[in-house]
């Protein structure tokens, strides 16, 4: 049995799961909460139900890491006698820049490397790194593995990825598009191409990855050669706070009209746009399509925005691979909103996409919504990163 434990490291925050990569089953997922503030706490659950809370002091990620074994290996709601069943640790890292194209090892020239790329990712790396250093300091035997959302991208070519910018910034600062969510994108795409019964090296997929967050990606071959996100996370798509798509001089009139600083204008556009800043509600669908059935104007009008852009990136992304066999929605919205992805398909009957309204209105972990007869297959798929990632430190190690 291949054991792996899976971390996805935030500041204050470390999320877990063990599986079993050989029955792509998940024993045990948790979370230690509160890292460095009062009221710690670690949440465990095992196989879905049976829970474990245990408010405890968690001053730093060490004393995190700590938990989490004495968790998973409790006689009462543990899943493992030992540390001798855990084979391996796979990290979710966000930024990877140009140095990595694919998962990697962890050693002392990965850790420096990814170091390299806070300026890239300074909200997600540092703690990434956190993550790391503690389980290696825990579980000194155990191999470690980086998992990065940006290396699935790297297969983009250059005038997909470079910015009409003077090309010293890139040379200087490595200023241009490197994508995210490549984990999840890569895990769908996988799925879809079974589901098509056709091997991945052959299909063109367009992957629709839509929650809070989201990023839509066009993967030909099984290569990503186009994605929405960018530079950060902030371009392309309506998100839930994130404006996406921004003339840039719009953002520097508002700057000079209201006297910003960069850190102020950086939070209004990461934290106060989007689904939120445009209906004025919230930044969660439901409750914006809530509002918009009660006919509130504003967010009938964020719920059309959102649409249009995933929508015109599907259309864009069609024209770039000379159509696509599969459409692919994931990640939250994506998962669990009928209503979003028929109108995100709506009209597009003249691409080869035709939308089964009763199939779309099913639940389930993976299904087709397309019709019989529609030339292009849509699929819903439940995103699985922690598999994915468990998937690739078993390859590796």
């Amino acid at each position: 049995m291949k054991n792996i434990l899976v971390i996805n490291c935030g500041s204050s925050s470390l999320k877990y799961q063990l599986i079993d990569a050989e029955n792509k089953a998940m024993l045990a997922r948790g979370l230690c909460d509160r890292i460095g503030i009062e009221n710690s706490f670690i949440r465990q659950s095992v196989n879905g139900s049976k829970e474990y809370r245990k408010e405890v002091e968690l001053p730093d990620h060490n004393a995190a890491i700590k938990e989490v074994i004495k968790a998973l290996t409790d006689k009462e709601y543990g899943v493992i006698e030992s540390l001798e069943d855990i084979y391996a640790v796979g990290h979710r890292v966000v930024h990877g820049g140009e140095f990595f194209k694919s998962s990697v090892i962890i050693d002392e020239s990965v850790i420096k490397a990814i170091e390299k790329c806070i300026p890239l990712a300074p909200l997600h790396n540092p703690p990434n790194i956190t993550g790391i250093k503690a389980c290696q300091k825990a579980m000194p035997e155990v191999p470690q593995v980086a998992v990065f959302d940006t290396a699935f991208h790297q297969t983009m070519p250059k005038e997909a990825y470079i910015y009409a910018l003077p090309y010293e910034y890139y040379e200087k600062y490595s200023i241009r598009k490197y994508g995210f969510h490549g984990t999840s994108h890569q895990y769908v795409a996988e799925r879809a191409a079974d589901l098509l019964g056709k091997p991945l090296e052959e299909t063109r997929i367009i992957t629709c990855h839509i929650g809070n967050g989201g990023s839509i990606s066009a993967i030909k071959g099984g290569k990503s050669i186009d994605t929405s996100m960018g530079f950060t996370p902030l371009d392309g798509l309506v998100m839930g706070t994130r404006s996406g798509i921004v003339d840039a001089a719009a953002v520097l009139y508002i700057m000079e009209e209201e006297n910003l600083s960069c850190n102020e204008m950086n939070l209004i556009l990461n934290k106060k746009s989007g689904l939120l800043g445009v209906s004025g509600i919230s930044n969660d669908m439901r409750d914006v399509t809530d509002a918009k059935d009660n006919g509130n104007e504003r967010a009938e009008l964020a719920i059309k925005l959102f649409n249009y852009r995933v929508k015109s990136y599907i259309g864009q992304y069609m024209a770039l691979m000379g159509g696509a066999d599969a459409i692919v929605f994931t990640a939250g919205i994506g998962e669990n909103n009928p209503d979003t992805r028929y109108e995100c398909c709506k009209n597009l009957e003249f691409l080869g996409i035709k939308i089964d309204q009763d199939k779309n209105n099913k639940k389930d972990d993976e299904f087709e919504i397309s019709t019989d007869d529609s030339k292009v297959k849509v699929f819903v798929i439940a995103t699985n990163e922690e598999l994915a990632i468990a998937k690739e430190t078993v390859k590796l190690v």
